[in-house]
C-alpha cells in the first residue's frame, strides 16, 4: 500500500520510520522444549571425592535456588521458548531479567573463523555449515536482512526484560544507525537513555580517511518511569587518562586536578588548573606544597611506605565527583597477555560488561547475553554474584564459555567465595517445520511448494554427494548405499535423540540391521550411546557427519566428498578398594578441513585430512611438497573432558504443556550428565590430565559412569561404562 494511503487509513503515525524489504511486525511464538545437557555444580575435587559430601561445603557451592543456564541453538528459538514456555515462570521469580548486553555479528562481511592452538602452531577452524547459515544466509546478506534478524530478537527480548529492566546494543559504524531506529520502534525514542563511545583502540592507522577506533553502546530501558541506575564515578585507582577532580585548597580557591596516568606514561603527573583566574586554562605543575596540601585533605593518596604510584581519593567514597560520562575511554581492548583472553575473535574486556553491570544491574539480578560467545558477561556476572543466562549457535563458543565459567568458579571456590551452578541447555524436540523455508517470504501463495521443493533439493544434494541411491516408501530412510540405508538428517537443525530413536523403531518395524545417519551436526551427547543402544537391538548404526564439501559442484562430481564418523572414545577404569577413578586412553577423530589445497612456492597452510592436523609447505626453490604432523598423539585432539561417576542419578526431567494451559514434569527417559571432574586446555595452560581423581563409592553397586570429550573444535562425544566394585 503506498504510504500515504497507509497514513490516511491508519493511526499508526511514525514521524521516522525504519523501513526495510520484507518488513514484518509479526514475532515467533513457537515454544520447543529445553534439554538438560550437562549440570557443573562445583568445580572438580583435587583428591579423593567423598560419597557423602556436604551441600553446604566451605567452598561456596551454591544449595539451591536458580541455576544459571548456558544454552546451545538459534537465539530466535531460544528467545521464543524463554518467553512463552515454562522457563519463563523460573524467570519472573527471580524478578525477571533486569540487564541485556548484547554484542550481534554486526559485520556481515566476516568469516566468523577461529584460530586453534595445536602445540606451536594454529589452525584455521571454518564455521559448522550451521553457522555459515545463520550468520551468512540469514542475516548475511546486507542491511536487510542484518536488520530484519535483529528487529525480531529485539522485540523478544524487550518482552522478557523486566518491567524495570534495560538492554545495552553493541555495534560499531556498520550498522549503529540503523540499530538506533530499530531500538526508538521496538522501546520507544522516550525509553532511549545514552549512546555510549567505547574507544576500543589507539594504535591503528588509515590512509584515505580518519582511522575508526570506538563502537558504539546503545543504552533503552524498558519503561521510562522506573529502570535500575546506579550513578558510578570515575575510580582513579586504575589510572585513567583525561579524568579531572574539582578541589578547592583552604585559600577557597577552586582548582579542576588532572591525573595523567595509562600504560606508556611512566609516573603519574599531576597538573592543576586554577578556575577563577583569566586567562582561562593557566597550567602548571604541582610543586610540592601543593601537592602536600592535596595530602593532607586526603586528595591525593600515596601507598603505604612511599613507594607506587599515587592516586587520587576513590571516588567512590565521595559525593563531589565527576560521575562517568558517555565517552570511556579507559578501557582498553584485550591485550595477547591478559589473563582473561581466551582467544575468541569477538572478545571484549571484562571491564567493560563490569561496567554496565554496575550501571544498570545489583547482586542477585538475572542478566543476560543471548549472542554470548566466550562468555565474557556470565564471567564477570559470577564474579559481582549476579544470575545469568547466556546463548550461543556456536558450539565452539559453547564450549570456551564453559571452560570459562568452569575457570571462574574455581577462582572463586579457591577465594572461599560463592558461586552458583549451571546447566548447558539445548532446545528439544526439533521439528522441521521450524526451519525448513524458515526465510521464505510467508506471503507467497507457493510457499508450502517451495519449502518441499528445498527439502527435496537438499536430500537429493546430499545423496548424490554420498554416492548413494534413491529410496522411496520409508519414514526416516532417504537413500540407500550397498547394504546400508541412509537416514539424513535436516540442513538448519542438530539430529539429536529423537531423530535417532525414530531411524532405530522404523529399523524393528522393517527388520533392517546396517543404517547410515548424516548430518551437518548432531546434538550434544550423541555417539557411542546412540550406536551402543542400536547395537542393542541388532542395528549396526553409524552416525557420520557431512561435510562442508557438499555445497561444491566439482568436489561432488569428482568424488571428492568425504563423509567421516562421529568420533569415538576409549578408557579404563581404576579401581582401588572403594574408590574409581577413570583414565581417558584414547579419542579418534575423522576429520577434514582443506584437505586438497593447492599452494605456492614458498607458501604454507596448516590443514586437517582423515583426523591428523598437518601442515603442508611448498618450497620456494625446488616446489618440493613436504608435510609435517601436528597431532602428534591422539590426545592432541582433546580440548576438554569431563566425568560423571553414576550417570543415571539424575533424570532429565522437561516441563510440557497440557491441554487446559498447564504444564506437567515429564521424565524424557534420559538422564542428565553431572560433571563432577574435568580437565581442559586453556590460553595459558597446554597440559591436560588423562586420569581423573578417585571418586569414593558404594561397594556392590553397579554403576554407569559416563565420559564427555570435547575436541579442538568444540564437537562433544559421550560413552557410557558400567562399573561394578
Amino acid at each position: 500500500m503506498p504510504d500515504k494511503y497507509r497514513f490516511l487509513l491508519f493511526d499508526d503515525k511514525r514521524e521516522v520510520e525504519l523501513v526495510w524489504n520484507g518488513k514484518t511486525n509479526e514475532v515467533t511464538n513457537v515454544v520447543l522444549p529445553f534439554q538438560t545437557i550437562e549440570v557443573v555444580d562445583e568445580p572438580r575435587s583435587e583428591k579423593i571425592a567423598k560419597l557423602q559430601s556436604s551441600l553446604f561445603d566451605a567452598g561456596g557451592r551454591q544449595s539451591g535456588g536458580w541455576t544459571n543456564k548456558l544454552i546451545w541453538g538459534d537465539n530466535k528459538l531460544i528467545l521464543s521458548s524463554l518467553k512463552n514456555g515454562p522457563l519463563r515462570e523460573q524467570i519472573e521469580a527471580e524478578g525477571g531479567i533486569k540487564l541485556i548486553y548484547i554484542d550481534p555479528p554486526f559485520d556481515v562481511g566476516a568469516d566468523f573463523s577461529m584460530e586453534i592452538q595445536i602445540g606451536d602452531e594454529t589452525l584455521t577452524k571454518s564455521p559448522s555449515v550451521i553457522e555459515e547459515l545463520a550468520y551468512r544466509d540469514t542475516w548475511g546478506k546486507g542491511a536487510d536482512s542484518f536488520i530484519a534478524m535483529v528487529y525480531e530478537r529485539l522485540s523478544l527480548m524487550k518482552d522478557l526484560l523486566s518491567d524495570d529492566g534495560s538492554i545495552f546494543v553493541h555495534c560499531d559504524y556498520r550498522v549503529n544507525s540503523y540499530l538506533r531506529l530499530v531500538l526508538d520502534e521496538i522501546f520507544g525514542s522516550e525509553n532511549y537513555v545514552n549512546e555510549i563511545s567505547w574507544k576500543r583502540a589507539n594504535n591503528k592507522t588509515t590512509s584515505n580517511k580518519l582511522t575508526i577506533i570506538h563502537d558504539s553502546i546503545f543504552f533503552y530501558r524498558k519503561n521510562k518511569e522506573k529502570y535500575s541506575y546506579h550513578t558510578l564515578f570515575h575510580d582513579y585507582k586504575e589510572g585513567y587518562l583525561e579524568t579531572r577532580y574539582p578541589y578547592t585548597d583552604d585559600d577557597g580557591r577552586r582548582y579542576t586536578l588532572q591525573a595523567m596516568y595509562g600504560k606508556g606514561q611512566g609516573s603519574p603527573a599531576l597538573f592543576g588548573t586554577e578556575l577563577l583566574s583569566p586567562p582561562k586554562g593557566l597550567h602548571w605543575r604541582w610543586n610540592q606544597e601543593r601537592i602536600n596540601r592535596a595530602m593532607e585533605d586526603g586528595i591525593i593518596v600515596f601507598p603505604k611506605g612511599g613507594a607506587g604510584m599515587p592516586r587520587f581519593k576513590d571516588y567512590a567514597d565521595t559525593k563531589d565527583g565527576i560521575s562517568l560520562q558517555t565517552i570511556w575511554n579507559d578501557i582498553p581492548d584485550v591485550n595477547s597477555q591478559a589473563d582473561e583472553r581466551v582467544d575468541y575473535p569477538t572478545q571484549k574486556p571484562e571491564k567493560l560488561y563490569q561496567r554496565v553491570l554496575e550501571i544498570a544491574s545489583e547482586p542477585g539480578d538475572l542478566v543476560a547475553d543471548f549472542f554470548c560467545g566466550s562468555g565474557t558477561l556470565s564471567a564477570v556476572a559470577e564474579k559481582l554474584n549476579r544470575k545469568w543466562i547466556g546463548s550461543d549457535i556456536g558450539k565452539f563458543s559453547i564450549n570456551t564459555a564453559r571452560k570459562r565459567m568452569i575457570s571462574v568458579q574455581r577462582q572463586l571456590k579457591a577465594g572461599n567465595k560463592s558461586y552458583r551452578a549451571f546447566e548447558i541447555l539445548n532446545l528439544g524436540k526439533y521439528e522441521r517445520q521450524h526451519y525448513i523455508g524458515e526465510y521464505i517470504d510467508k506471503r507467497l501463495e507457493n510457499a508450502k511448494q517451495l519449502e518441499q521443493q528445498r527439502e527435496q533439493a537438499f536430500v537429493q544434494l546430499i545423496t548424490k554427494a554420498y554416492q548413494a541411491e534413491a529410496v522411496e516408501g520409508f519414514r526416516t530412510f532417504s537413500a540407500k548405499k550397498n547394504a546400508r540405508l541412509v537416514a539424513i538428517g535436516p540442513v538448519n537443525v542438530p539430529v539429536g535423540r529423537l531423530f535417532v530413536e525414530e531411524v532405530i523403531r522404523e529399523c524393528q518395524e522393517k527388520q533392517i540391521t546396517k543404517v547410515d545417519v548424516l548430518a551437518f551436526e548432531f546434538e550434544m551427547g550423541m555417539g557411542d550411546n546412540a550406536r551402543d543402544e542400536a547395537k542393542d537391538k541388532g542395528i549396526d548404526l553409524t552416525l557420520k557427519h557431512i561435510p562442508r564439501d557438499v555445497f561444491d559442484k566439482r568436489a561432488i562430481e569428482k568424488n571428492q566428498v568425504t563423509f567421516y564418523d562421529v568420533s569415538y572414545i576409549e578408557v579404563k577404569p581404576l579401581v582401588s578398594g572403594k574408590t574409581l577413578a577413570i583414565e581417558l586412553t584414547d579419542f579418534s577423530v575423522h576429520y577434514n578441513q582443506d584437505a586438497d589445497i593447492q599452494l605456492k612456492p614458498g607458501q604454507a597452510k596448516t590443514i586437517v585430512r582423515d583426523g591428523q592436523v598437518l601442515k603442508i609447505s611448498k618450497d620456494k626453490d625446488t616446489d618440493i611438497i613436504t608435510q609435517e604432523i601436528l597431532t602428534k598423539n591422539w590426545s592432541d585432539w582433546v580440548d576438554y573432558w569431563s566425568v560423571d561417576f553414576d550417570y543415571e542419578s539424575k533424570q532429565e526431567i522437561v516441563r510440557e504443556s497440557c491441554d487446559d494451559g498447564s504444564y506437567e514434569d515429564v521424565w524424557t527417559g534420559n538422564y542428565i550428565f553431572e560433571n563432577e571432574w574435568q580437565s581442559f586446555r586453556t590460553k595459558k595452560d597446554r597440559n591436560l590430565e588423562l586420569t581423573s581423581v578417585a571418586r569414593e563409592m558404594t561397594p556392590g553397586k553397579r554403576y554407569k559412569v559416563a565420559i564427555k570429550v570435547v575436541d579442538i573444535f568444540g564437537c562433544d562425544t559421550t560413552k557410557v561404562i558400567e562399573v561394578s566394585l
